[in-house]
């Protein structure tokens, strides 16, 4: 029954934090300056020199204000708004690229973001959690003072300052690759695939760098800590050698709070995707969110907005359920 309870109490968590997002999304971009209606008739009449009458301009408005749910007060939208995403998962065309629907560009740009974030994430906290248990473990050697300089070192410089450092470096200064990066598009062959990587490995290399700092520190901390605790000292008393005692006792132990760490980190890739995209013209959400912004383009905020939520609030539902499973202090509560 604790199981179900502690379950029910997560699950239930994680919906309040879905309809809080959802909410918040749907009211912020009513905010903006921007009335994406207004814009897109204006995009029409420029179009027809200005031959529009005004009857057809207001027929023009009324069809589009129903196409795009923005039809009736705050409350009629909204609640339309909840029943097209929650129960159709429908964000609608979009207004910049009527007709193409948002799920569209979602399906299209989803697999460069996570292709290029995931996987640099994952590999700056593989590499930064190595990095940071053996310096923490051997802490009191010089070594691990130049390991953990490269952490302090990493660690406080701003990403667009990293980013632009890496890109003026590798791309400008040494041109091992290219400033403006090109992407095939159509069926995919090995030697497109071979293109893809070549063009995405500059964006990466910043990203883990980006991440590598934080995860060395962190690790570095806990694995100090964990060194100290009573039952390595035992270990050390049974003879024990210093690689099971790093492994087998600093790292399981040290590990817990990185795991969740990863798991957040996993579920906000989609906050990332933004200024690395623009940054390195890489094809993904960031630009497509950029674009909608700049545009007043209310769908493909909704959907890119929404789908950022959904992963960090699923990403935190993940962790929560597991998380009893790599901890059995949790399990005995």
């Amino acid at each position: 029954m604790g199981v179900l309870a502690y379950v029910a109490k997560r699950f239930g968590l994680y919906l309040a934090v879905l309809f809080i997002g959802l909410t918040i999304t749907f009211m912020l971009p009513r905010f903006m300056p921007i009335n994406p209606v207004d814009g897109y008739i204006g995009q029409i009449q420029s179009r027809a020199n200005g031959t529009l009458t005004p009857e057809a301009i207001a027929e023009m408005r009324v069809n589009l204000e129903v196409l795009y749910g923005l039809k009736g007060d705050i409350f009629t939208q909204y609640l339309s708004y909840l029943k097209r995403v929650v129960i159709d998962f429908d964000f609608g065309p979009s207004f910049t690229y009527y007709p193409t629907e948002v799920s569209t560009m979602i399906v299209t740009a989803l697999p460069w973001t996570l292709g290029l974030l995931l996987t640099a994430t994952v590999i700056a906290w593989l590499l930064g959690n190595m990095v940071g248990l053996v310096a923490g473990y051997f802490h009191k050697h010089k070594a691990a003072s130049i390991l953990e300089f490269v952490g302090i070192l990493l660690y406080p410089i701003p990403y667009y300052i990293l980013a632009v450092s890496v890109l003026l470096i590798l791309a400008y200064i040494f041109p091992i690759f290219p400033l403006s990066p090109t992407f095939p598009v159509g069926e995919m062959t090995w030697a497109k695939v071979g293109m893809i990587i070549y063009n995405s490995l500059l964006p990466a290399i910043t990203l883990v760098l980006a991440g590598f700092g934080w995860n060395i520190l962190s690790m570095k901390a806990l694995a100090v800590a964990t060194t100290e605790e009573p039952y390595v000292t035992y270990a050390r008393l049974k003879g024990a050698s210093n690689w099971t005692r790093m492994t087998r006792y600093v790292f399981r132990n040290a590990l817990l709070p990185q795991v969740t760490a990863l798991a957040l980190s996993l579920g906000m890739i989609f906050n990332g995707a933004l200024l690395t995209e623009i940054i390195f013209s890489y094809p993904g959400i960031g630009l497509i969110m950029r674009t909608a912004a700049t545009g007043g383009d209310y769908n493909v905020l909704y959907g890119a907005i929404t789908l950022s939520i959904l992963a960090v609030a699923t990403a935190g539902l993940v962790i929560d359920l597991i998380y009893p499973l790599l901890d059995p202090r949790i399990r005995t509560k």
